[in-house]
């Protein structure tokens, strides 16, 4: 056996998250139907990182193990030109909204999820108006202290309980996280938030953004931000903004 992963990307709006769900059209059932269809056998996927329902990604992976055999209809995996021809099948099937970007061999114990060193999600806001952007940012149309969003997310940096902005009914067994980054932006009359941590926890960045934009509107102090992350209680936080302003930007390991 050897194992195998898949790099893609893709526009969230139409599916109920990233992980197969029953009963439910996600970003996995339909890259396992398009490998089923393709090399006429089941494929058991694993997911690097879970994203919400109408979420998007400009890179996420899975993995997933296989014999080689498999790859015979469209020839050695190994061999460049083969690999191409994968890609092109396997994208042939899939709807618009989901593209493989990559589909290659990696050492059998490589695993997408636990080996992945960090996560980068932007959260992407427009302030005037667009019919182009409302699948695919968050129209805010108040004014925004983009001062104090940026001293909002300095606190992050120094935050390493994110209880506060954790949604209820999570498995984890802790809420700590290290974020790395943490910085608003203003580009193409877009602002925008990034963050950069090795986890994340359930809603954790939509709650983020959701209170910082109270910040940036003078409904709650930075004061009381931070008494928001102390009291380490997830009714106290904004988990409101909606789910179409949020991408997975890219997720990051050691050596691909």
């Amino acid at each position: 056996m050897s194992r195998y992963f898949i790099e893609v990307s893709y526009n969230g709006t139409k599916y109920s998250g990233f992980q197969v769900q029953e009963n439910a059209v996600t970003i996995q059932s339909e890259v396992e139907n398009a490998l089923r269809t393709c090399f006429r056998k089941p494929f058991d996927l694993t997911g690097a990182s879970r994203t919400d329902a109408g979420v998007h990604a400009l890179q996420n992976y899975f993995h997933f193990d296989s014999d080689d055999d498999v790859f015979y209809s469209t020839g050695n995996l190994n061999n460049q030109k083969s690999l191409q021809q994968a890609l092109y099948s396997l994208n042939s099937i899939l709807p618009g909204d989901i593209a493989i970007k990559r589909l290659f061999k990696v050492a059998d114990k490589t695993h997408c999820r636990f080996d992945a060193l960090s996560r980068q999600y932007k959260y992407y806001i427009y302030q005037k108006k667009s019919p182009f952007l409302k699948d695919t940012a968050y129209f805010y149309p108040y004014k925004l202290d983009f001062e104090k969003l940026q001293e909002a997310a300095a606190i992050i940096l120094r935050t390493e309980n994110f209880a506060a902005f954790s949604k209820r009914n999570t498995q984890v067994n802790n809420f700590t996280c290290s974020v790395y980054k943490s910085e608003w932006h203003k580009k193409n009359n877009l602002t925008f938030y990034e963050v950069i941590a090795n986890r994340f926890l359930r809603g954790m960045v939509r709650g983020l953004v959701g209170t910082m934009l109270k910040v940036g509107t003078a409904k709650i102090s930075l004061n009381e931000f931070t008494e928001i992350i102390e009291s380490k209680n997830c009714t106290n936080a904004d988990f409101s903004v909606a789910a179409c302003g949020l991408y997975l930007t890219k997720v990051n390991y050691h050596k691909l």
